[in-house]
């Protein structure tokens, strides 16, 4: 299983019921899709305690302080973030433009992105399109993080 969360804009209520879920569901690895704002909410994933992989988003401004904070348990840089985990071709990025030229290209299994902060799932031919919404909360009033199960290759939008 996967977390997957984003826009968490320093909403550190949201950031620590998060963790809850994904410690409970056993996630092996958890994205944040960009927009932890600033660093004292990221070094709250360390106590996931399984490795994290992010991007910046467009209100990330500290992103050294970001880099460090992260540092000790997963990675964080610039989107778009192209990686392999249990042999699906995963892509994360922030923000949403380029998401249809990504999908064209057919090399991803697992597409991820954020910063509309409107959750959503959809298939796309064999492409999983999936934005977790707002972990913050701060925008919709919802805050939203989403599971990714590998082995089915299906998605669910989780409430908090």
């Amino acid at each position: 299983m996967i977390g997957i969360m984003a826009d968490s804009h320093d909403n550190l209520h949201a950031v620590r019921q998060t963790i809850s879920i994904f410690k409970e569901t056993g996630c092996n690895l958890v994205i944040h899709a960009g927009d932890f704002v600033a660093p004292f909410a990221a070094r709250e994933l360390k106590n996931l305690n399984c490795p994290v992989k992010a991007v910046f988003g467009n209100c990330d401004g500290e992103k050294e302080g970001l880099r460090k904070a992260i540092s000790s348990f997963g990675e964080i840089k610039k989107a778009p973030m192209v990686f392999t985990h249990e042999d699906l071709n995963f892509l994360v990025t922030h923000i949403h433009v380029s998401v249809k030229t990504y999908l064209s290209s057919g090399k991803y299994n697992v597409i991820i992105f954020a910063h509309t902060h409107k959750p959503e799932v959809r298939k796309e031919k064999t492409t999983l399109v999936i934005n977790p919404g707002e972990t913050g909360g701060w925008v919709s009033g919802k805050s939203t993080v989403a599971l990714l199960d590998t082995k089915t290759l299906s998605a669910e939008i989780v409430h908090l």
